[in-house]
């Protein structure tokens, strides 16, 4: 480890730098599903076409590699928040056209790619210049900070919008909500080139690691033998299986709900406002998800994670059983919906953070971290683009309760691995981890130096 990343101050970097990942991702998500739902556009197509969005975030492994050669990480970060920035720009300005839908999911296809380009360099400089100890200790300062970006796009912009769409009626009602989009296009656009120039300054410069590539057909040789090697793993379809049943729930649920919050109570939903959602996300769950990420963060660290491995699992799925319960009740009471979206941003905070650290702890170590890590990254991406592809499809033909039932079905089988799942590297609170464990761990770096 070279002095500079020594003597760099990681709440320099980690926060900001996992914000400006959250906030592409986020957009393309979850703020393009309400931008879509008021621009006119219907349920299933935005569902299947901002689920799709997700694909480059799923098939980033297999460009990781290229990353290696040439740039560096650093510079791969600081590009990529420049290019994401400049494509949202372009999309405000596509919003008015007459086929603005067709034109604007081609360029968020591009940031997408950009994103999950993002995505694996700035893993790699997380993996790289700081240490494991330290790594669980910001695990909760990184996880908060990620999905920040949900609760200031999903919550602040959001409400935001609906100010815009309430005060450009005034003048224009069937052009005010392109209008409004187009400032908050405009918003994300400044924020990613703005912390593309901060990060040019704060990021660590770190060493370049594993094998050195050359040219294309080597690295393709390369990244042959990285997924030969990540498929070698001891235990690794299990790892698989749980990195996909995780977030399975999430996944299916996640489109349908801001479509579910917005929606008449005739249909079944809320009927809130733009304002009311952006106030409730964007102030109280603020709050609640940077405590529960933090504090989900130094409860593993406190106990280690395969302690506490199922309880997260428990916590994490919360969420979907409040939405299961409003879409059953349908409260009209401000108070007590805004505290299940408040209890729902703790517990989801709270419970994300472990799948983090299960991947980067027990399937990236070894000798291509950086790519093994983007590799579960992707495969856990699969596992919420799948589900996201099809929700709008079977809500249109359950209704919102029945929906959150299956939500919650589908959720049995990440409990199940929680409590079966082997640990192949123990962790660092954990007293008790035995030879066999070690003996796991020497075989597995034999064979990857193989």
């Amino acid at each position: 480890m070279n002095t500079q990343i020594k003597s760099t101050n990681p709440l320099k970097w980690v926060p900001s730098v996992y914000f400006a990942m959250g906030l592409p991702f986020i957009a393309l998500n979850l703020v393009a599903v309400i931008m879509f739902d008021d621009l006119g556009v219907d349920k299933a197509t935005i569902a299947f076409w901002t689920s799709l969005l997700t694909l480059p975030y799923t098939l980033k492994f297999i460009w990781s590699p290229l990353l290696e050669i040439y740039w560096t990480k650093r510079n791969f970060v600081i590009a990529t928040q420049a290019i994401s920035g400049f494509g949202f720009g372009v999309i405000a300005f596509l919003l008015p056209l007459p086929n603005f839908f067709s034109f604007t999911i081609a360029m968020m296809a591009i940031i997408a790619f950009s994103g999950a380009t993002h995505d694996i360099a700035t893993d790699g400089i997380y993996l790289t210049a700081l240490d494991k100890q330290t790594q669980s200790k910001y695990i909760g300062w990184q996880g908060a900070f990620y999905n920040l970006a949900k609760v200031l796009a999903n919550g602040g912009l959001v409400w935001l919008a609906g100010y815009l769409i309430t005060h450009f009626k005034a003048t224009n009602p069937e052009r005010a909500p392109f209008y409004a989009w187009m400032i908050i296009m405009g918003v994300i656009a400044a924020l990613l080139i703005v912390m593309a120039v901060y990060h040019s300054v704060v990021l660590p410069r770190t060493p370049k690691t594993g094998e050195k590539v050359d040219s294309f057909p080597q690295a393709m040789r390369s990244m042959w033998q990285v997924l030969v090697d990540f498929f070698r793993k001891a235990h690794i379809w299990v790892y698989i299986l749980f990195i996909l049943c995780y977030r399975l729930t999430e996944g299916l649920a996640l489109k349908m709900v801001p479509i579910f919050l917005k929606a008449s109570r005739e249909s079944g939903g809320l009927a809130l406002t733009n304002e009311e959602i952006g106030t409730l996300y964007g102030i109280f769950g603020t709050v609640a998800f940077i405590v529960g990420s933090i504090l989900g963060g130094y409860y593993i660290a406190r106990f280690g994670l395969r302690k506490v491995l199922l309880s997260l699992v428990a916590i994490f799925n919360v969420p979907f059983l409040i939405y299961f319960l409003f879409s059953a009740y349908q409260p009209s009471n401000l108070w007590i919906i805004g505290s299940g979206l408040v209890a729902e941003y703790l517990c989801y905070g709270f419970g994300f953070v472990g799948l983090t650290l299960f991947m980067m702890q027990q399937v990236a170590p070894g000798k291509h971290t950086m790519a093994h890590y983007a590799f579960a990254s992707a495969i856990m991406n699969l596992g919420v683009m799948l589900p996201g592809m099809i929700s709008g499809w079977i809500c249109e033909r359950t209704g919102y309760e029945v929906f959150f039932i299956i939500a919650l079905i589908v959720s049995v089988p990440a409990f199940i691995l929680a409590k079966i799942v082997p640990f192949s590297h123990p962790d660092k609170a954990d007293d008790t981890s035995s030879v066999a464990e070690d003996s796991v761990i020497k075989a597995e770096e034999s064979s990857e130096t193989m």
